[in-house]
């Protein structure tokens, strides 16, 4: 140990600089791994840690009856708490457009926020359930229109009349025409029932006080109260209060909502996405930091090793050898780590990310000991382990190869009399060399491969994602408008000429009559819609295969395949109707959304299959249409123009026409992450900058020896000087002969898998900015990093230099 000490001390002072790069290097990495990982743990489980703080909801019941008497159902023995709500349209608030949905159902007695959905407080307190002027607000509001706690607002109530008027929509243009009431925001809150969406603009809570003083002005004479239920055993005690609530209420239609699996699920869901995403990029990122800070770690240590042969003479042995070669890398691996701990843990108050974010019960810095002492003892360990084993191959090789590698590249550069410092810079950048100058080049060309392959990867993969999240197509909405014709077998109005009014539209690219129900398939429920244009065809996301065209035939949707173990040119069994009836799998694709179904789950089939199927049913569940406009159009405007062409068709009043349904569920979890494939290139771009300025830095002192006898032979500073160029120009180019063509390549497999995972159109992603910058950037950057070394090579003192040679 006295040996390896005194080294290190040596070392500390002739070769600080390598090592206060490596640590750099080892902080940089060790940061971003660390912050990941704890960020995808901290995100995993963000739900349900504000579940145990929250008392959240198991049920909502929605009798939607006036004057409902709840008094018998919160008798119920499954019934731990329950709390009522009022179903209002809202209330206006100066400053903030009416358009924009900020009011949460107003509490109706004082259990809300206390029994059920007990809220964690972010900023203030709760609001007094006696006073009408306060209320709370959640984390989104403040984001969105930036008022905080003590804040007051002016709130707009509705009038009675307004209130009992079941059309009135404060959106449509008339205000509110009840009292105006100041209201102080006296608090931050977050719980599951009310947390902020990702796209939506949070909400503002009142106190039960403005219920208790103005319910007329929240839900008029016929308005009604809805209540969330906090059962005694959870989601266990489901079917029993069902039975306890027909008996009690004497009605079987009250709409009883699982909260767990229409509100929990999807958040759970998305936010193990975007953990999945983010753990992903963290163990990326260690991938990365291995092999590029690893060739660093070998390159110093070899280099220590050659150094340190000249003691070998007077008794150092192998294992004192491996010992002091091993010790620099392990110290700068010591305190690199701790950097990065501490960065990690500022990096905490970013965490977690996406939908997540919108669920942490408790924002702000955090530690996450498992992690990051898990990190402490890890990193360091790999950096002993690989200097420790790089030490003791490099003697092994020594004993076995001391005259060292040539290389072909070189040799033809001299053979054909180029300039000296294109053969002196092939030499240094190709051949290990030998004795006191040999400096490891395979992890040096590794490296510069690697740095270049994980940039380009991890661009392609971007280019995938910033396609995705800006092409709903890729998940099947490839239609702007819907319209809503009736439901239950019956039309409100003349859908035919509607729909044959809406095909002569020049605006309009493709329509198509949906018809929906629901059939079975053993123990999967499908649900089917008709592919039945009318004029031009509505433009369909194919996954495989081929559209149906007979009334045996099928397109399912990909999830409802995966359910089914069904593919293309399979027979499966449907049944809609009193007989079962056999189908021929032509394609897969994804379908238009229903109440029913999201875009990856259904099927389609032609007017004459959806009549086979359900043949002896019902019409219809719903009628529907989906428009797609074309490109370029407008569609705000579009949308205004064909409602009053949709509105002119005699009989039509009563039909819906707007919207799509919303942005499918896998595009915005694909949103929420689209920021970490270009941050995990970035993170690749500063590792391999870092790696292949250490490997100029180590070449020019390994070689000074080389480049003093070459100086006195005649070679000049400025020769010396492009020698080192000349090693960084090889290193880029070798790195992006074989870099590009893979990182591509790895790049367009990743988004496949994700593809095919989602699931979601897979289209070739091409990075063409990333791939016309990576030659010039490269070689730019390495050319600038060979500045400094090269001045060094230039400044060589040769006597000094030879004599102690």
């Amino acid at each position: 140990m006295t040996m390896t000490a005194t080294w290190l001390r040596l070392e500390l002072r002739r070769r600080w600089r390598p090592l206060a790069v490596l640590t750099l290097l080892v902080a940089f990495a060790s940061a971003t791994v660390l912050a990941s990982v704890a960020g995808a743990r901290r995100g995993g489980t963000a739900l349900d840690r504000l579940q145990r703080e929250t008392l959240p909801a198991t049920i909502a019941v929605l009798p939607n009856q006036p004057g409902f008497d709840w008094a018998p159902v919160r008798a119920l023995p499954e019934v731990e708490a329950l709390t009522t709500f009022a179903v209002t349209v809202g209330f206006g608030v100066d400053g903030i457009p009416a358009s924009d949905d900020i009011s949460s159902f107003p509490p109706a007695d004082t259990g809300f926020l206390h029994t059920v959905e007990r809220p964690v407080v972010l900023d203030g307190r709760l609001p007094d359930p006696g006073r009408a002027d306060e209320a709370v607000i959640t984390p989104g509001f403040a984001e969105s229109y930036h008022r905080r706690t003590g804040d007051r607002l002016v709130m707009r109530l509705m009038s009675p009349d307004q209130a009992s008027d079941p059309d009135y929509d404060p959106a449509n243009g008339e205000p509110p025409r009840g009292p105006s009431l100041p209201v102080t925001i006296v608090g931050m809150v977050r719980a599951p029932w009310f947390a902020d969406r990702v796209g939506e603009n949070g909400a503002l809570l009142p106190s039960y006080g403005l219920f208790a003083k103005y319910r007329e002005n929240l839900i008029g004479e016929d308005g009604f109260v809805n209540a969330i239920v906090r059962l005694k055993h959870g989601v266990r005690d489901i079917p029993a209060f069902r039975e306890g609530l027909a008996r009690v209420s004497h009605r079987n239609d009250i709409d009883v909502w699982n909260n767990e699996t229409k509100f929990a699920e999807p958040i759970r869901r998305m936010a193990g996405f975007e953990a999945a995403c983010l753990l992903a990029f963290g163990l990326a990122a260690l991938a990365a930091a291995i092999v590029l800070i690893g060739q660093s770690v070998v390159r110093y240590t070899a280099a220590t090793v050659a150094d340190l042969q000249v003691l070998r003479a007077v008794g150092l042995t192998p294992r004192q050898t491996v010992r002091a070669a091993a010790a620099g890398p392990f110290l700068a691996a010591l305190a690199g780590t701790a950097a990065g701990v501490v960065a990690a843990a500022v990096a905490s108050t970013w965490m977690p990310i996406g939908s997540a974010a919108l669920v942490e019960p408790a924002p702000g810095f955090d530690l996450d000991w498992p992690v990051l002492a898990g990190g402490s003892i890890l990193i360091p360990a790999l950096v002993l382990a690989g200097a420790g084993g790089a030490a003791a191959v490099t003697l092994a090789v020594a004993r076995h190869d001391p005259a060292g590698r040539r290389s072909l590249v070189a040799l033809a550069a001299a053979r054909a009399g180029l300039p000296v410092p294109l053969v002196v810079g092939a030499r240094f950048a190709l051949e290990p060399g030998r004795g006191a100058a040999a400096v490891p080049v395979r992890p040096a060309l590794v490296g510069a491969v690697s740095g270049v392959l994980g940039v380009l990867a991890a661009f392609t993969f971007s280019a995938g994602v910033q396609d995705a999240s800006a092409h709903p197509e890729r998940f099947g909405l490839t239609y702007q408008l819907s319209a809503f014709f009736g439901m239950n077998g019956t039309d409100f109005g003349p859908a035919g000429e509607v729909l044959r009014t809406l095909a002569r539209e020049p605006d309009i690219q493709g329509i198509n009559d949906s018809r929906i129900a629901v059939a079975e398939s053993g123990d999967v429920s499908v649900t089917m819609g008709t592919y039945a244009p009318v004029g031009r065809p509505l433009p369909v996301a194919l996954l495989a295969g081929r559209m149906p065209r007979t009334a045996g035939e099928v397109t399912l949707a990909p999830k409802s395949a995966d359910l089914l173990g069904a593919g293309v040119g399979d027979r499966i069994a449907l049944r809609g109707g009193a007989t079962p009836v056999t189908m021929t799998v032509t394609g897969i694709a994804f379908v238009p959304a229903s109440p029913h179904n999201d875009f990856g789950d259904g099927g389609w089939v032609t007017s004459g299959g959806y009549d086979r199927i359900f043949a002896g049913a019902q019409a219809f569940k719903f009628h529907a249409a989906e428009v797609a406009l074309r490109p370029g159009i407008d569609v705000a405007a579009a949308r205004e123009r064909l409602r009053a062409v949709v509105a002119a068709v005699e009989g039509a009043e009563n039909m819906e026409f707007g919207d799509a349904w919303p942005l499918p569920e896998a595009m915005v979890q694909i949103r929420g992450v689209e920021r970490l494939p270009a941050l995990l290139a970035v993170f690749m771009a500063l590792l391999a900058v870092g790696a292949v300025g250490h490997v100029l830095a180590t070449a020019v002192r390994r070689r000074r020896h080389d480049v003093a006898v070459l100086r006195a032979l005649g070679m000049t500073r400025g020769q010396a000087r492009w020698t080192v160029v000349v090693q960084a120009t090889l290193l880029a180019l070798f790195g992006l002969c074989f870099g590009v063509p893979l990182g591509v390549a790895l790049g367009r497999t990743l988004w496949r898998v994700v593809a095919d995972t989602m699931p979601l159109m897979y289209v070739p992603p091409l990075a063409v900015t990333a791939l016309l910058l990576a030659g010039p950037l490269t070689v730019a950057v390495a050319n600038l990093l060979a500045v400094r070394p090269g001045r060094l090579a230039g400044r060589l003192r040769i006597g000094h230099i030879l004599r102690a040679e």
